[in-house]
């Protein structure tokens, strides 16, 4: 029987496993199937507190980790694949064997869309990325392309103006999606570029493997062309990594996990942390943040159960 099994080793799932080892929990992580989360992923992290002169993504994440292990918290490679809350202990199935525990925080994250292209996982972090908060500074003076029609890309052309010399946003259809007053401000914006009705079928890499342009495709006439552009911002949605708890805890019509005061799920025993829960921020120092409060709301169930024993 473990205290405190925790799910996933993004930002959250690691503040977490500090906070909880710390405390002498002895939490075991499950890493899932993207060990590290969407910070794995990611080059520069510039906006992470403490690092003045910014920190890249791995290293930060192999820091927390080694801080986690420092404590006492242990690591399995396991993905959650199953979860059952009907009995008075947890049961989760981490890949094919089933673990009991008293406390169970989900920190599995969120993973952005992508388009599924060739040589797409090559260039994340090298000229495609998911998050223009995190990476648009690398971008000044030169021209990037986002792709999306939403708030979101909204929201990231707007941001991506500070530094980039143009924003193209590409859309696959003849107008946005997203609400009036971001389409107001997109289209006011004359930095911004709309491209209608057009889908990216491939992207252009430089001898270096950098990005240095994109095919694009009017979904209208078939005419291609080629955009030369530094970057690609995807903004075409966030998918929670939430399907082992479908139809045995509260989620929303997008599969986020529903939490109330911060981190608590309907089930006692059950927390949820970072971008499995979050739909609006999805920021590194957001996801800790959260970590910490799931770790610290265990630890206290847990001291409640141990004085009704």
């Amino acid at each position: 029987m473990e205290k405190v099994i925790i799910a996933g080793s993004g930002c959250a799932g690691l503040t977490a496993a500090i906070y909880a080892a710390r405390a002498n929990l002895n939490p075991l992580v499950l890493e899932g199937r993207q060990p590290g989360g969407q910070l794995s992923t990611t080059t520069l992290v510039e906006n992470y507190p403490g690092f003045p002169d910014g920190i890249d993504g791995p290293e930060l994440i192999l820091t927390m980790h080694r801080q986690a292990e420092k404590f006492g918290a242990r690591f399995s490679y396991a993905e959650v694949t199953d979860f059952d809350g009907s009995n008075k202990h947890i049961r989760v199935k981490a890949d094919d064997e089933w673990l009991e525990t008293q406390a169970f925080i989900i920190a599995s994250g969120a993973s952005a869309r992508y388009l599924g292209l060739e040589d797409e996982e090559k260039l994340i972090g090298h000229g495609l990325t998911s998050c223009a908060t995190c990476d648009g500074a690398f971008y000044k003076n030169v021209p990037v392309c986002v792709v999306g029609g939403g708030d979101s890309a909204a929201e990231e052309s707007l941001f991506l103006t500070r530094f980039a010399s143009k924003v193209y946003l590409i859309h696959r259809r003849d107008k946005m999606r997203a609400s009036i007053i971001m389409q107001e401000r997109v289209f006011a914006n004359k930095k911004i570029e709309p491209i209608w009705n057009t889908v990216v079928t491939k992207y252009v890499a430089d001898e270096k493997g950098e990005m240095r342009a994109v095919r694009l495709r009017n979904v209208k006439t078939n005419e291609e062309r080629e955009l030369p552009v530094a970057c690609v911002f995807m903004a075409i949605g966030h998918d929670p990594n939430s399907k082992p708890y479908r139809g045995k805890l509260d989620m929303d019509g997008d599969s986020y996990l529903i939490t109330k005061n911060l981190v608590e799920s309907k089930h006692p025993g059950v927390f949820v942390a970072g971008d499995v829960a979050d739909r609006i921020y999805k920021q590194a120092v957001t996801a800790a943040g959260s970590g910490c409060a799931a770790a610290m709301d265990a630890e206290k169930y847990l001291s409640e159960l141990e004085s009704h024993a």
